[in-house]
């Protein structure tokens, strides 16, 4: 149960508490809502006084005996018995209902008002009748006295069913395009029909005429929503509610144009329906979001009622304090008031409950069960009770009882609630830590250069108003992760890092180079006023023959600069291709230790087998001053160095040394030259590797041939003569 209070005037939920799953029997429901200690204050009113999914209209039978609700899915009625406090039967539609009407003084005789154009009639057995309406119905109303059943909804017409003589009479026609409400007068038999247009049209069902109409938009100028009539409620024989879509209330007395009172909800939300409590002088208006009770006289709120969905429809029971709510949920909410009335008869334990019970916020949620994907399951060690009646499958998870999910919890992380407390206190102290004087900024423990170049940037006068105005990094929430977390950490050895060093560099040295020449330009304005005081002392040609010096500083000036640039152009080619090489260079020193890794492993014949021995020594060239002669090298000295020394010699050192490696250069007497050179092109790694393979399986191949072959020494071959 909830209980809240606006303005002195409790409103009592008794639908509200906390809830129990559904897959639960009756006796396991019973047992877990008898241990737990708030269940003494739960109050279950009407047993299963809910629906499958949404409730869309709730009526009170005229003998206050029976409670009828309809909803969905399946479209269904159900009928509740307050003698019993439990359903009593329940029936289903082919289609949803808009609005029904309770005929009779119980359940016996029921008319609903379908979203298909279906009007059916039902008797105390099931359905009697059925039968359909020329357009779609939005509302209709029984009229006792000629037993007519107006209907309204999308057109002019107010069809006429007259269901003593199962047929349909001559419609009234309105001047409307369309009618939202109609409304039966207890006393007088009064017929109103609420327009589209915002009109009320009265009608005489005795004379089958129209008497007068109510305009009720020209009532209200300044709204936004244009307010078409959606509510209509009599109170008595003389005062009458009118509802819009603008979500305004106007009380009005049947015999004057002027509204009584006007009462706006300040939501701009239509009007659903009306009642009114002649005993306390309230009337209770409903919207999709609240329900309002306030006073008729001074329209003073009294209270209200909020929804956590939207409001569909109620019902009040006359002459007491409760009333029923029909809801976009499962349940249907039953509010009690003690300050509109007494409790029924039927429920008149409430008075003497109300008053020991205290305000309360209850949750509606499984408070003993824990929800726990199968990843969790898992990370808990208790996949094996999948299947289980301690396990109940929901979605993509599983429930499970909430002591023994704290216990599996505890097993698996015995240390979670120390390092819980520990991270605690440590916040605490660094909140408190903050707001001390802090002398000096710590850096970060990650990217420490980057957070230096960061600081110096924001600390720097001399920086433009934009890059003042950009927020600081190291003080981004979304930036924080890269100065704590070591992942974010900038790895200089990286082939991108060291691409982009000169690059950098180059901005450093262009950093630097500016305050050089802010410092110069200082300089040299102070020179320049000291030169501009000479002047003034100074004769005319002394002060031309100075500015023509002056130009001549400035030309020598501009052109130092002018050179100054080229060099550091100059300068960042050779870093950005040193860069270059030095990347290429480990590239082709990482594939060759790969090459040879590979060929150690795969290949079946031993090195010294494939190569030519020497005495531990091979010749390699070496450059001596300008020669580029021949040395003996170490086996294990790496290639790259040999090719490296080689690119350095004159083009005549490098044949000399290629012809004594893999070719050799002869003479010829030939008119376009006297030289020829053989030469074999160096085959790559993976040929050769390839190729030594295949030698490798083609001798292992012929061996195995020749072990299976059997020998053919016993087989002699004579000769024959052919003549």
């Amino acid at each position: 149960m909830f209980v809240n209070e606006v303005n002195d005037v409790k409103i009592y939920n008794l639908s509200a508490g906390k809830s129990v799953p559904d897959w639960l029997t009756d006796r396991r429901k019973r047992s877990q809502l008898m241990k737990k200690v708030d269940s003494r204050r739960q109050i279950e009113l009407i047993q299963d006084f809910d629906m499958p999914g949404v409730c869309t209209s709730i009526r009170m039978s005229p003998d206050q005996q029976y409670i009828l609700a309809t909803g969905t899915y399946k479209p269904r009625v159900k009928c509740f018995e307050v003698s019993n406090l439990s359903i009593k039967f329940e029936r289903c539609f082919d289609s949803e209902v808009t609005t029904f009407e309770v005929i009779s003084e119980d359940y016996s005789k029921m008319v609903f008002l379908q979203c298909d154009r279906f009007v059916e009639i039902h008797a105390a057995h099931g359905r009697h009748y059925r039968l359909r309406i020329p357009r779609f119905g939005r509302d209709m109303k029984y009229h006792k006295p000629s037993c007519d059943m107006f209907i309204v909804g999308v057109g002019r017409d107010i069809y006429r069913l007259n269901l003593e003589r199962g047929q349909f009479l001559q419609p009234f026609e309105t001047d409307a395009s369309c009618l939202n409400a109609c409304d039966v007068n207890p006393e007088h038999h009064l017929l109103l029909a609420g327009t589209k247009e915002g009109i009320v049209e009265a009608w005489d069902p005795r004379t089958k005429q129209r008497c007068s109409t109510l305009d009720v938009a020209m009532k209200l100028p300044c709204v936004k929503e244009f307010p078409s009539v959606t509510a209509l409620k009599f109170r008595n024989g003389l005062h009458m509610g009118v509802g819009t879509a603008s979500g305004h209330v106007l009380i009005y007395d049947i015999r004057a144009k002027q509204p009584l009172l006007v009462k706006n909800h300040l939501n701009q939300l239509p009007i659903k329906r009306l009642a009114f409590n002649p005993a306390q002088n309230a009337v209770y208006s409903l919207d999709e979001a609240t329900l309002k009770l306030w006073d008729e006289q001074t329209g003073k709120q009294i209270a209200y009622v909020e929804s956590t969905t939207s409001f569909n429809d109620f019902c009040t029971i006359p002459d007491t304090g409760m009333f029923f709510v029909a809801q976009e949920d499962l349940k249907m909410l039953t509010y009690y008031v003690p300050a509109m009335g007494p409790a029924p008869r039927w429920c008149s334990f409430l008075d003497n409950l109300t008053e020991e019970i205290e305000s309360e916020v209850v949750e509606n949620v499984y408070d003993d069960y824990q929800f726990v994907t199968a990843k969790e399951l898992a990370e808990l060690g208790m996949e094996h009770l999948v299947g289980s009646n301690l396990l109940k499958g929901y979605m993509h998870g599983y429930f499970m009882d909430a002591r023994l999910y704290n216990k599996a919890k505890a097993v698996v992380e015995p240390f979670a609630f120390d390092r819980f407390r520990k991270d605690k206190i440590r916040q605490e102290i660094e909140s408190e830590r903050k707001s001390r004087l802090q002398i000096e900024s710590k850096l970060p423990k990650v990217n420490k250069e980057l957070a230096l170049k960061i600081m110096d940037e924001q600390a720097n006068p001399s920086n433009s108003s934009k890059q003042r105005n950009v927020p600081n990094l190291l003080e981004d929430s979304r930036f924080k992760a890269m100065f704590e977390n070591a992942d974010f950490a900038v790895n200089k050895s990286a082939e991108e890092y060291r691409l982009l060093a000169p690059v950098l560099n180059r901005l450093d040295k262009s950093k630097a180079k500016e305050l050089k020449k802010r410092v110069e330009v200082a300089h040299v304005a102070e020179l320049h006023a000291d030169e501009a005081k000479q002047r003034e002392e100074s004769d005319n040609d002394e002060d031309l023959f100075g500015f023509e010096k002056s130009d001549g500083e400035s030309k020598d000036e501009s052109g130092d600069e002018a050179s100054s640039d080229d060099d550091d152009r100059r300068e960042y080619v050779k870093e950005m291709k040193q860069a270059y090489k030095q990347v290429k260079r480990q590239r082709e020193d990482e594939e060759e230790l790969e090459n040879e890794n590979d060929e150690q492993q795969q290949d079946e014949t031993p090195v010294s087998a494939t190569r030519p021995q020497t005495n531990g020594h091979t010749s390699k060239p070496t450059v001596n001053g300008n020669r580029f002669t021949m040395s003996a090298l170490d086996q294990h000295q790496s290639s790259s160095l040999v090719q490296q020394r080689i690119k350095k010699a004159s083009l005549q050192d490098r044949v000399q040394v290629m012809s004594q490696l893999e070719g050799q250069v002869t003479n010829v007497g030939r008119s376009f030259g006297n030289r020829q050179m053989t030469f074999e092109v160096n085959k790559q790694k993976k040929t050769q590797y390839h190729a030594k393979k295949r030698e490798a399986e083609m001798k292992k191949h012929r061996e195995e041939r020749r072990s299976i072959v059997r020998p053919i020494k016993s087989l002699r071959l004579k000769k024959v003569n052919f003549k």
